[in-house]
């Protein structure tokens, strides 16, 4: 059987930058290279040597996060070169990037969210107003950013300014919204038109760690992940719909993994990753394993539907 060419992306320019080559190395160890010939691409370097090669590769491996890889604008040059990718095109990933229109779409699906506010650069803060409307703790995060870049969690009305301003250095518009102490739970989903949701995980920060933050999703260790999460079948069966609604709502396409906070019987959506993390830490690769779905074979699948898509869409 004839091999696969595949065009694996990491590194770009992101603030993210290292952690996709991290994960690009470890799915180049992965890959199944009896299967594959496989071409590694930096999006800082590289882009036009991708252009060149196009004709001849089969589909491509997009393991970029952040701005200028997660957020539709590698998408959109992979579909003009006719190279079928993994997970979300253009829309459903420019989408997932930006936590308002998501906040949005998932309230028109009804799916519940922590109350919020938005707050623009150009905006005067009423730290006052702010506080006496959702109260306290807040949770202040950039509205377009991944990997918990530049989130802060505010316990005194005297910090929240500190808290926007370095939201501010990763985006123009931030979101302060209500912080709900509840269960952290995140759940995957994987299929084109059929999905599959993956085993509920349960995400317990180390007491180092305020939340699941940049450092803690990504130092090995930093927290406890329990895969079946610790939680009753009902509840199971309803983070995997709501997963499910999610990815949907956000027109996500191939997998995704939708995070969220269980209390008192609720369940508050977060936000929805298009292009989940893929380290020895990561947590969608756990989920799947979980399912029986080794990594290798995760990565296969994630190449069939990639193709299959593509197909389905010419």
């Amino acid at each position: 059987m004839k091999k696969l060419t595949i065009a694996l992306l990491s590194g770009g320019i992101s603030s993210e930058r290292e952690v996709s080559i991290s994960s690009g190395n470890q799915v180049y160890e992965a890959l199944d290279h009896n299967k594959y010939d496989i071409i590694r691409y930096d999006p800082k370097t590289d882009l036009p040597q991708l252009v060149v090669d196009a004709s001849k590769i089969d589909a491509a491996l997009i393991i970029l996060h952040g701005p200028f890889g997660e957020d539709g604008t590698v998408q959109g040059l992979l579909d003009l070169l006719d190279i079928p990718y993994q997970g979300s095109g253009v829309l459903g990933s420019a989408i997932g990037m930006n936590k308002l229109v998501s906040k949005h779409l998932y309230e028109n699906s009804g799916l519940l969210v922590p109350p919020y506010i938005v707050v623009g650069k150009n905006d005067t803060l009423d730290a006052d107003a702010c506080v006496q409307r959702l109260g306290l703790p807040l949770v202040v995060k950039p509205v377009a950013s991944g990997s918990s870049v530049g989130i802060s969690i505010v316990k005194s009305k005297d910090l929240l300014k500190e808290a926007v301003d370095k939201a501010f250095e990763q985006d123009s518009m931030v979101l302060i919204e209500v912080h709900i102490d509840g269960i952290e739970l995140t759940g995957g989903v994987i299929g084109n038109d059929q999905l599959e949701a993956l085993p509920i995980i349960e995400i317990i920060p180390s007491e180092s760690f305020d939340f699941f933050d940049y450092e803690a999703k990504y130092t090995a260790g930093a927290t406890n992940e329990i895969c079946p999460a610790r939680i009753n079948d009902v509840m199971t069966q309803k983070a995997q719909e709501i997963a499910k609604t999610a990815h949907k709502a956000l027109f996500c396409k191939g997998y995704s993994r939708t995070d969220v906070i269980l209390k008192d019987q609720e369940m508050y959506v977060l936000e929805t990753n298009t292009i989940p993390g893929m380290t020895a830490t990561s947590l969608l690769p756990l989920a799947a394993g979980k399912a029986g779905i080794p990594f290798s074979q995760l990565l296969d699948r994630l190449i069939e539907l990639s193709i299959e898509g593509h197909k389905v869409n010419r």
